[in-house]
């Protein structure tokens, strides 16, 4: 059985990047007991195959290209099951927010429109704020 759940975890991960919580949930729906779910996925992470701190880290990275702010970034890795440390160092090794919300800006025409944005996509108070003055300065 356990050779039939690491097979499931494989086929899983060879389709796209999961966490360990998310294979979990498959292998559950999939009919597999808790210990034999634990060890395929002990066995993954240990063959290299599953990794949750570089699928934080390649998850982070598409987001922000799409200029996430951070709270939605941690938000959607904590959905995820991301554990918090490696939450915190996916962020931490992202382009800062403030870049990613003056690029957004720029791209929107700046004005109320590009606050309203930043706003929707989760950016702080103060982030919005300084972007918004930056873009006048200009």
């Amino acid at each position: 059985m356990s050779d039939e759940a690491f097979a499931a975890v494989v086929e899983a991960l060879a389709r796209r990047d999961l966490t360990s919580m998310e294979l979990d949930r498959r292998l559950e729906r999939a009919g597999f007991e808790a210990d034999v779910r634990a060890e395929a996925i002990a066995r993954a992470a240990g063959a290299g195959y599953l990794d949750d701190a570089r699928v934080a880290l390649e998850r982070g990275r598409r987001l922000a290209d799409r200029n996430a702010s951070d709270a939605a970034i941690r938000v959607e890795l904590e959905r995820r099951g991301v554990e918090e440390e490696a939450v915190a160092a996916a962020i931490s090794a992202l382009v800062p927010e403030t870049e990613r919300a003056e690029r957004l800006s720029r791209r929107i025409g700046g004005g109320a429109r590009a606050a309203r944005t930043l706003c929707r996509k989760g950016y702080p108070e103060d982030v919005v704020e300084r972007v918004m003055r930056s873009v006048v300065a200009e």
